[in-house]
């Protein structure tokens, strides 16, 4: 791993808008946000550190004083570990024992405690069903002169973390061209953060929510069928005007073929985003075919994070053989910077 630096903050954010042109035609382009260049790889590293801020702006946590403690099915809880190293906390994270054992220990290289759970791939949010989020709040209730829980699933830094910075970033990059943006659905941050800047831009723009069929394996991303709707995106869920549920089958299908054709070593997550967005494409390719298309559209979708951390999944799943994975990351385009 490399040496974390407090610099690494200034990075947050400010990731690479690519085109992906052997997806893209004359009449829709598909354009991909890059979020593995963020410091610790993944779009949550944006939501993480604007909780930070947040909980130390409004003083419930002190340096020194207070351990942070959250539930996670791992990149929040990978990029809350690398920022609380560089701000001085010490991190607890309670993860579903199915996440990947890479994610496990990317998390125990940065110093952060696991607890792991026998929840589904996803903290669940509903009762019964949310042993992972359950367990990290009684810990933090027990002790609340020691622990703080963000709590991703209802805290608003989240949803900001998206309108401030990910919203703006995507409509400049385009110049405001945007026509569709894609995005998974796991806390609702990004959808809705996103989502409503777009909106509040041009009314025209549509936002695609994305979920992965019940029982999935797409860490990250919940499908809303079999686990509760988060707080943080029940509030704003009228932003979403349509839904992709994505099979296992066609999102690990999908991850190959982005590297096949864009040379891209995406995450799981990317690749069930990437399904829906073809599809949406599909469809508006079938609309210009019957006359009723308006110029050219663009789709907007966000990868959440790269495919390093995925190396058994992919194994499993038949993805890649470890000789492929092994190529893939040798030959891959555009697979930023590890720091673990």
């Amino acid at each position: 791993m490399k040496v974390l630096t407090p610099e690494l903050l200034n990075k947050i954010g400010n990731t690479p808008l690519i085109e992906l042109r052997s997806f893209s035609s004359n009449r829709v382009r598909i354009l991909a946000k890059l979020e593995w260049f963020n410091p610790f790889g993944s779009v949550k590293d944006r939501a993480a550190y604007w909780m930070f801020k947040d909980a130390e702006g409004k003083g419930l946590i002190a340096r020194g004083k207070h351990v942070i403690i959250e539930p996670t099915s791992g990149n929040t809880g990978i990029a809350l570990t690398g920022i609380a190293r560089l701000l001085g906390y010490e991190v607890e994270i309670v993860i579903p024992e199915k996440a990947s054992e890479e994610t496990k220990n990317i998390l125990r290289s940065l110093g952060a405690n696991l607890y792991e759970t026998s929840d589904d791939l996803c903290p669940r949010v509903g009762v019964g069903t949310d042993q992972s989020i359950s367990l990290a709040k009684a810990i933090a209730r027990a002790r609340p002169d020691k622990y703080y829980m963000p709590n991703q699933y209802e805290n608003d830094a989240n949803f900001l973390a998206h309108y401030e910075g990910t919203g703006p970033e995507i409509w400049m990059q385009t110049n405001g061209m945007v026509t569709h943006f894609v995005a998974g659905v796991g806390t609702g941050g990004t959808i809705t953060g996103v989502g409503l800047y777009l909106k509040e831009r041009s009314k025209a723009i549509r936002v695609i929510a994305v979920q992965p069929q019940r029982q999935h394996l797409i860490q990250g991303l919940r499908n809303f069928e079999e686990s509760n709707v988060p707080a943080l995106f029940e509030r704003r869920a009228g932003v979403v005007d349509e839904w992709y549920t994505i099979t296992n089958e066609e999102s690990f299908k999908m991850v190959k073929e982005l590297y096949e054709r864009e040379r891209l070593l995406v995450g799981p997550s990317s690749g069930c985003v990437m399904a829906a967005a073809c599809k949406v494409k599909d469809r508006l390719e079938s609309v210009a075919e019957d006359g009723d298309g308006r110029g050219e559209k663009i789709i907007v979708v966000v990868f959440a994070d790269n495919g390093r951390k995925f190396r058994s999944l992919y194994a499993q799943q038949g993805v890649f053989s470890d000789e492929e994975f092994d190529d893939a990351l040798r030959n891959a385009v555009m697979l930023g910077e590890s720091f673990f």
